[in-house]
């Protein structure tokens, strides 16, 4: 599968300078220098967003690129793994798939993986079902490249003490990313719920692996660590953004003014910046007001541009 220039340009440059960077400077400066422009941040589609469109099928996932340039003018998206979850292997199905984005002047930057609990749990206690876990999303990786992707993007589910979990999920996370490296590709952690959405524990977990293709992918609102107890977003993300590799801004509800009711998106965003990531930051609606998943992309790509405007 061919890939663009600025893929190939992207990948020389992360590859001249990667020997001589400390670890925690990778996610920032390094795996988007060829990305920077002199705004602070730029500003992209998470195919999740779209999922009840895609589920009801008035979006096809071969055309998600096409659709997010003609309606939200996005240059770049995050695809989601649910729609194909069969297709990994399919190259004609991926194959279109990335033309159609290619054709549209849209760039795919990753693929998040959920990859059902017991075959994907890559923090599985039993050593035999965590390598299985891993295997099954080396398909993933190998999609991810095909599709000119920099990334895939994981869970971190294991069972047993805070302790024991750490050692397993940073187990199988080397083992992935050992795989992953040869390609170029990262594998980065989303703060998804249990333990990983502990900043501390997370970070810690990334720290033991200690892999430069390693990092993670905070998400805005996914801090709830158990039933009705959460952490500190703000906390979380100021934790995991000097491993970040991609950022998700999350969004649920919106106020008369735009703005996000339950996320400070100016402080979140300058937490971010101020971390020196200057990437994409990825749209992820989750509301349910607006019905319209497109209006709900639209209210948050309106807040993010005046979110940027005002830290510029």
């Amino acid at each position: 599968m061919p890939h663009s220039s600025n893929r190939r340009d992207f990948l020389s440059t992360v590859s001249l300078v990667g020997a001589g960077a400390a670890f925690g400077g990778l996610s920032t400066s390094l795996l988007h220098a060829a990305e920077e422009s002199s705004m602070p941040f730029k500003i992209s589609v998470a195919e999740y967003s779209l999922h009840k469109m895609i589920g009801k099928g008035e979006l096809d996932p071969r055309d998600f690129g096409p659709f997010c340039k003609e309606h939200f003018d996005v240059d770049a998206v995050e695809y989601w793994m649910g729609p194909f979850a069969d297709k990994a292997q399919d190259l004609a199905y991926m194959d279109e798939m990335h033309q159609k984005s290619e054709d549209a002047g849209v760039k795919g930057l990753l693929i998040m993986c959920d990859i059902p609990n017991g075959e994907g749990d890559l923090g599985n206690p039993d050593a035999a079902k965590r390598q299985l876990a891993v295997a099954k999303h080396h398909e993933w990786v190998d999609a991810a490249k095909q599709m000119g992707c920099h990334s895939i993007r994981v869970n971190a589910r294991s069972q047993g003490s805070p302790e024991e979990q750490a050692k397993l999920a940073a187990d199988g996370l080397r083992k992935l990313s050992e795989y992953a490296a040869p390609q170029d590709i990262n594998v980065i952690v989303e703060n998804h719920g249990g333990l990983s959405s502990d900043g501390t524990w997370l970070a810690g977990v990334i720290r033991s692996v200690n892999l430069p293709n390693c990092g993670t992918l905070p998400d805005f609102g996914n801090f709830q660590t158990s039933p009705g107890v959460w952490y500190d977003k703000y906390k979380g993300v100021e934790e995991l953004m000097p491993y970040a590799k991609a950022v998700s801004a999350k969004s649920h509800i919106f106020d008369e003014d735009g703005n996000e009711s339950e996320i400070d998106y100016l402080q979140m965003m300058k937490i971010v910046t101020d971390a020196g990531y200057h990437g994409y930051v990825g749209i992820e609606w989750e509301g349910a007001k607006p019905e319209s998943e497109v209006e709900g992309v639209l209210l948050t790509k309106r807040l993010l541009e005046r979110v940027r405007d005002q830290i510029t």
